[in-house]
């Protein structure tokens, strides 16, 4: 008899501390579970990273901590669907020149502009309330409002330097006639220094019959150059116009941007508060009802 007591009391404590663990569990899916059906986006945020939120948003004294977010990873792609109805109504207001397209369940893709030839973004990560700009895309319209104030283009010197090149590969192929005279003029001069040398003019001789050698095979590598000049004028030239259509993309973007914004430092910052800024806009939506 004494050995039975013994054996129940041993599992008293493990068995206070699993029901607390699993009332925790189950508390937490419950409420989570309400806040999906009362649409209370705000509280849903606050389940799903509860230290973060309280960082950030709540002025609690104390963080509340959770670990039983984790419950729910295999099911976090089916939330972000969820949750990003009314995030993107939310950004539309906000960001109006992004437009987003679910890729995979959950997952957005950011597009930049309703124009033509739009360009992708980077991605829009819903349960973290962050976008993850592409860092060359990124870098590229940075690099636009940073020339603005020189009246130049990211592509400016590019397609100078581009357009440079077509200009001497067209010069070679107006002076074709002219090599061409200039070659036939080298040959037979390098006959006479064959017939006309001595032995005493030797070490002249050579040194003119090198110089002339030397020059028609500059013009034969021009030949060569002129020959090939077609084809890479050509693809300079559509080289040229994405670089053209890059740089009007850009400012497109840059006057977006500007509109909305004003400059590119005011986006930058608004971009990098999303998740306090959002929240908050919950939190002033249900005073509001509330009121109501």
């Amino acid at each position: 008899m004494s050995d039975e007591k013994n054996t129940t009391e041993s599992q008293e404590q493990p068995n206070a501390k699993l029901k607390q663990s699993l009332s925790g569990k189950i508390a937490y899916l419950n409420a989570l579970q309400g806040a999906v059906d009362q649409q209370n986006d705000r509280m849903t945020y606050e389940l799903l990273d509860p230290e973060r939120y309280h960082t950030e948003i709540s002025s609690a004294t104390e963080a509340t901590k959770s670990g039983y977010f984790s419950l729910v990873d295999d099911v976090r792609s089916q939330i972000a669907h969820y949750l990003s109805y009314q995030l993107i109504d939310y950004l539309a207001e906000i960001y109006p020149f992004f437009y987003y397209r679910e890729v995979a369940e959950g997952e957005f893709k950011i597009l930049f502009g309703n124009w033509w030839d739009r360009r992708e973004f980077g991605y829009l990560d819903v349960l973290n309330l962050e976008f993850q700009f592409d860092k060359d895309e990124y870098q590229k319209l940075a690099g636009t409002f940073q020339l603005d104030a020189n009246n130049k283009h990211l592509n400016t010197e590019e397609i100078a330097k581009i357009s440079e090149e077509n200009k001497q590969l067209q010069t070679l192929l107006t002076n074709q006639d002219q090599r061409d005279s200039r070659k036939a003029q080298l040959r037979d001069q390098l006959q006479d220094t064959s017939s006309n040398s001595s032995f005493w003019e030797s070490g002249k001789v050579k040194e003119e019959r090198q110089a002339l050698k030397d020059e028609l095979t500059k013009l034969t590598e021009e030949d060569q150059k002129a020959m090939d000049a077609r084809d890479t004028m050509k693809n300079n030239e559509d080289r040229i116009l994405a670089l053209s259509k890059e740089d009007t993309i850009l400012s497109y973007e840059k006057q977006a941007i500007k509109q909305a914004f004003g400059s590119f430092e005011s986006f930058t910052n608004h971009s990098k508060k999303l998740y306090s800024d959002y929240l908050t806009s919950l939190i002033g939506k249900a005073k509001v009802r509330a009121d109501e």
